[in-house]
C-alpha cells in the first residue's frame, strides 16, 4: 500500500449546542511510518466492521458537491489539502444543520493498493490510553480511536473513473449509531445505495445451494465446497474486496473452473458480477449433517425454517420441496 496524500482536520463540536469550531490542518501529513501505520490500522478496522452499505455518487449538485471537488482534485485543478479543506467545511455545515453533536478528527487519505486508487474519508474520535514514561511513570495520553470507527466511507477511485456504470464503488459504514447520523454522513459523501450487500450475499448462497443440489454431490464433497466458498468470501471481506463470480467459480473447482459461473448465468438469480460480501450472512451459512442407521441427512443452514422444519420437542425434521430425483425414487418404491 502506498499513501499518496493525507490530511487531518478537527471539528470541535460539544453537546451543549454551541456552534462547531473547525481547526484546519495547515499542511498534508508528512511521509512517516506513523502516517502509514494509521492508514493500515484504519483499513483493518474498516474491513472488519460489520454492516456496510455499497453505492455510487449522486449527480453532482449543490446538495452533493463532493464528487465535483474530488474530480477537480484528480484532474489537477486543486491540490489535496485544498480538496480536504473545502470538503471538511461542507461536512461541518451539514453537522450544524443536522444539529448533531458528533465532532472528531476528519481524516482524508488518498492511497494506492496494487493498481487501484482509493479515497478514505472518516470522522475519528479520540480515546484515552495509558503509557509509560522513561522514568517508569504512568501517563495518560490521547489517541485516535481506530477500534471504534462510527462514520467512514471508502471510494474506489479507479472503479469510479474507469467504470462509470458501476453501482458499488463507494462503501460506507451503516453502524448502530442511528439513522439520522448515518444519513447525514452519506449525504455528505453524496452516495446513494446501489447494491444490497446482505441481499446479494443471500442470493449467492442460494445459487450455491442450488448448484450443489444440481451436481448431486456427496456429503463430503458438498461440505468441502461449502467450506471453500465461505473461506474465499471471508478472505475477500477481510481485505475489503468484492466476491467475483468468475474467481469464486475457479476456486470451487479447478477441473471445471467455469461450472458455477455458468450455472449462475443460466438462472435468474439477479446477481452482479461482483458481490460485496456480508459477514453476518456468511457467518450463518453452514451445513447441518448427520448419519445414523442407514440414514444420511445434509442441508444448508438457510433452509432451516423454510425447506426444513425442526421440532425440538419431538426430535423430528419436516422436509419440504424434496429433490425431484428423490421424489421419483420414492414413488417407484411405493408403486
Amino acid at each position: 500500500m502506498s499513501v499518496l496524500h493525507s490530511a487531518i482536520h478537527k471539528i470541535d463540536k460539544k453537546p451543549d449546542g454551541t456552534p462547531a469550531v473547525l481547526f484546519f490542518g495547515s499542511a498534508e501529513q508528512v511521509e512517516s511510518q506513523a502516517r502509514d501505520d494509521l492508514v493500515q490500522q484504519f483499513n483493518e478496522s474498516y474491513n472488519a466492521a460489520a454492516g456496510k452499505g455499497w453505492g455510487f455518487f449522486h449527480a453532482e449538485s449543490g446538495a452533493h458537491p463532493l464528487s465535483g471537488w474530488l474530480g477537480k482534485y484528480l484532474a489537477g485543478g486543486s491540490d489535496f489539502l485544498d480538496f480536504s479543506t473545502i470538503a471538511v467545511e461542507h461536512l461541518t455545515r451539514l453537522m450544524e444543520e443536522s444539529n448533531l453533536t458528533t465532532g472528531g478528527h476528519a481524516l482524508f487519505c488518498h492511497y494506492r493498493q496494487g493498481l487501484t486508487d482509493y479515497l478514505i474519508i472518516a470522522l475519528v474520535q479520540e480515546a484515552e490510553a495509558v503509557t509509560m514514561t522513561e522514568e517508569l511513570h504512568l501517563m495518560t495520553v490521547k489517541r485516535l480511536d481506530l477500534d471504534h470507527i462510527r462514520l467512514a466511507a471508502r471510494i474506489n477511485i479507479s472503479e469510479w473513473q474507469n467504470n462509470p456504470q458501476s453501482r458499488q464503488y463507494i462503501s460506507y459504514l451503516k453502524g448502530k449509531q442511528g439513522r439520522k447520523l448515518n444519513e447525514y454522513f452519506r449525504d455528505f459523501i453524496g452516495a446513494q445505495e446501489g447494491i444490497d450487500g446482505p441481499g446479494e450475499t443471500r442470493a449467492l448462497l442460494k445459487a450455491f445451494s442450488d448448484f450443489v443440489e444440481s451436481e448431486d454431490l456427496g456429503e463430503e464433497s458438498a461440505r468441502e465446497k461449502t467450506d471453500t466458498l465461505v473461506s474465499y468470501a471471508m478472505t475477500q471481506a477481510k481485505i475489503g474486496e468484492a466476491i467475483t463470480l468468475d474467481e469464486l467459480s475457479e476456486v470451487l473447482d479447478d477441473d471445471q473452473p467455469l461450472a458455477f459461473a455458468e450455472f449462475v448465468q443460466g438462472k435468474d438469480y439477479g446477481l452482479s458480477a461482483s458481490i460485496p460480501p456480508d459477514k453476518k450472512t456468511l457467518n450463518k451459512f453452514r451445513r447441518f449433517t448427520g448419519r445414523a442407521d442407514g440414514l444420511s441427512i445434509s442441508f444448508d443452514h438457510h433452509l432451516l425454517g423454510d425447506g426444513v422444519e425442526f421440532d425440538e420437542a419431538g426430535g423430528t425434521l419436516t422436509l419440504r420441496k424434496l429433490p425431484t430425483q428423490l421424489t421419483d425414487q420414492l414413488k417407484r418404491a411405493a408403486a
